[in-house]
């Protein structure tokens, strides 16, 4: 990956909308090349997907939380069914296996309390869980930031 990648790179991920056109005049080639090297970074698994980032705010959600969950036991079939619950979970918008004193962050959006009282009723029932904690996020400092790029 030459500065040139890492340029395509970083245009797009603060705009994913710009053409083709836009974005080799900004890094300073011509579309051909530029749709090319687009291609490939596609390829190689390093552009994984364009998305739209919506505003929690218009789209009804009021509430994020994380939410720390311990299982019963750390068997395969236990991690797999609570990670494949979780997956088809709408609410959780990112899960991370975690180390220290539990084994889970989720990252939740409710639309109120009321819902996500519910979520947290569907969590308990999942035979493998055995606590969760909740953390109400009362305002983001940052988020959905471009990812700094290391690779050379």
């Amino acid at each position: 990956m030459d500065r040139i990648d890492k340029h395509l790179l970083r245009l797009l991920q603060k705009d994913g909308r710009l053409t083709n056109a836009e974005l080799a005049e900004q890094v300073g080639l011509s579309a051909s090349p530029c749709a090319r090297r687009l291609k490939r970074l596609e390829e190689q698994g390093i552009i994984d997907g364009y998305r739209v980032s919506l505003s929690r705010k218009e789209v009804g959600i009021a509430m994020t939380v994380f939410v720390e969950v311990s299982l019963n036991n750390h068997q395969e079939v236990s991690i797999e069914n609570f990670e494949l619950a979780v997956v088809d979970m709408e609410e959780v918008i990112s899960c991370h296996v975690v180390s220290g004193a539990y084994d889970y962050l989720l990252e939740v959006v409710s639309p109120d309390l009321t819902a996500y009282e519910t979520f947290t009723r569907k969590l308990q029932r999942l035979t493998n869980v055995k606590d969760i904690h909740t953390h109400l996020a009362i305002r983001q400092v940052k988020g959905n930031t471009a990812l700094p790029i290391y690779r050379t």
